[in-house]
Formats: C-alpha cells, structure tokens, sequence
C-alpha cells in the first residue's frame, strides 16, 4: 500500500476526536531483516517493539494520575483518548516483541531489564505522602512526556513520508509504524497541553528536554547496538554501525539524527514552540482510514 503523500493544499478535517483503534498484526513469518539489504535500518525501527511497551505504560499511568486534577473537560477528553490510544500501543508492540523478535532468537532481555531500571525506578511516583512533592514530582514528569512526545511526532511524521516502500520493505511492519506514527501525529498536541496547564513554565520545558533528548539518543544508539552485534549476519564494528545508519538516513529509511536531535531539538526550545508545527493531521487521519491492519479489524 503506497503512503498517503503530503500536499501544499490539505482539507483541514478539522477537530479530531482522540481515541484508540483496534488493530491486529500477523508477524509471522516476516524477516527479521524487514527492510531487505538494511540491517540497521531494520533494527532501529524494531527496536522500538523493545522500548515503547514499558514507556507507553509508564504514559498512561502518570496520566492517570494526573486527569483527576483537570477541571478543563476538552483537556480531560484528550488525555483519555491518549490513555487509550497509548495502551494500545503498549500491547500491540509487545505482541511483536514476542511473535517477530523473540521467534527470530533476539534476546531483549539486557534492554528491557535498563528500560524497566528507568521507568520503575527514578520516573516512579514518589513514595512520599507529602502532596507538594508528589505534585511537583507529576509536574516534572508531565514535562518529561512533553518532551518525549515531541520526538514521537517527529518520527511519526517520518514514518508518513520515508522511502520504506521505494526498498521493498515488508508492508505489515510498514503498516505497523504508520499506524502507530499517525496515531502520535494525531494527538501530537495533549502532552504539551497537558504539561502547559499543570506546570506553564519555560525552565521546566528546556530541563525536561535536556533529559529526553539525551535519554533517547543514548536508547537509539545503545539498543540499536546491542540489536546489530547480537545479530550474527551482520559483521559490523561499532564505526561500521554508525556508517550504515548514516547511509540508511541518506537513503530515507531512519531519521537523520542532525534533525531529530539537532534542528528538531533547537526547535523545541524556542519561546514559541507548537506541536501544531509537526506534522499534518490531515496526512495522518487519511492513513489511519486507509491502513489495512485497522481496516481488517473491524472485518
């Protein structure tokens, strides 16, 4: 299925109403090398069936905690159609961590044990009773899926428009990270509002974004790494590693890291900054409607 191309000229659908999707998979039998002839490439992408499960999880829960505190009933929806639409997310890439990396003999182990060390640990609640601290404590971590969310809209309008299709690459895992990338495009703008409204202050933007930028940065290439040199087709130091990721973004298959940690990062900082800006919602509710796996399963 070709992608939905942007346009100069898109039909605004106006309001979206945010809300999960039932979607179905069937993993079996694809290459663990999804993209054909680009290892890194597809263990980038798959990488993220590894990490997204336990930091969706980790979204809905301090959602959760924080909606009973909205008064705002727009906003109050939002977050409940975010709470659903991330859950979804959870379950489905842990489905393929199991039935796509697992059947393929990727031990996820190492990076699951660091991915669960962070969420279960330093961005916890607090254990203190003291509700000053347990509010602050929210509000930093709100600011932290703020930031985080950015890069999830960056990438998903990534996933919308990169060239997967012009190299053959396997059309449900396609499907999966346009669906999932359409989805963070579409509620592109709750985390920031929801951060906004507890907590409207620029320092706690730009702290929370020097966390999540280096966070990810260290995950993207840790995990891709630890995915390649586990990978017993692929001869690669870590040099060679990072040559071919660079070649994979020249050729639109991965992110240029230029942009997602560099132009897109300075980006966030400014007094101005707008999830509007990223991405087309448009683009992103046409796929939704056109995606096969959401379409079948409503069959």
């Amino acid at each position: 299925m070709l992608r939905p191309r942007r346009f100069d000229r898109e039909i605004d659908p106006g309001p979206v109403q945010i809300q999960a999707r039932r979607v179905h998979f069937d993993v079996a039998g694809i290459p663990l090398h999804w993209i054909p002839g680009h290892p890194v490439a597809s263990h980038m992408v798959s990488m993220l069936n590894i990490v997204l499960p336990a930091g969706e999880r980790w979204f809905v829960q301090t959602f959760d905690e924080a909606l009973p505190f909205v008064e705002d009933q727009k906003l109050a929806d939002d977050i409940r159609g975010f709470v659903g639409q991330e859950a979804t997310h959870a379950d489905v890439h842990e489905q393929v961590l199991h039935e796509f990396m697992e059947a393929h003999g990727v031990n996820a182990a190492p990076i699951l044990a660091q991915v669960d060390h962070i969420f279960g640990g330093p961005l916890a609640p607090p254990e203190t009773t003291d509700p000053r601290r347990r509010m602050n404590h929210l509000r930093e971590r709100l600011w932290l899926i703020a930031a985080i969310e950015h890069y999830t809209a960056v990438m998903g309008d990534f996933a919308l428009n990169c060239a997967w299709d012009d190299h053959n690459a396997d059309p449900t895992l396609v499907d999966l990270f346009r669906w999932h990338g359409s989805e963070e495009v579409e509620h592109r703008c709750v985390a920031h509002d929801v951060a906004v409204y507890f907590d409207d202050s620029y320092i706690s933007r730009v702290r929370a974004m020097s966390v999540a930028a280096t966070m990810l940065f260290v995950f993207f290439q840790r995990a891709t790494w630890y995915l390649v040199k586990s990978d017993p087709s692929v001869e690669a130091d870590w040099w060679t590693f990072n040559r071919m990721r660079m070649r994979d973004s020249k050729l639109g298959l991965l992110p240029h890291f230029r942009h997602l940690f560099g132009t897109s990062t300075l980006a966030y900082f400014r007094r101005d900054y707008s999830p509007e800006d990223l991405g087309s919602t448009a683009q992103a509710v046409a796929y939704l409607a056109a995606s096969p796996a959401a379409r079948a399963a409503h069959l």
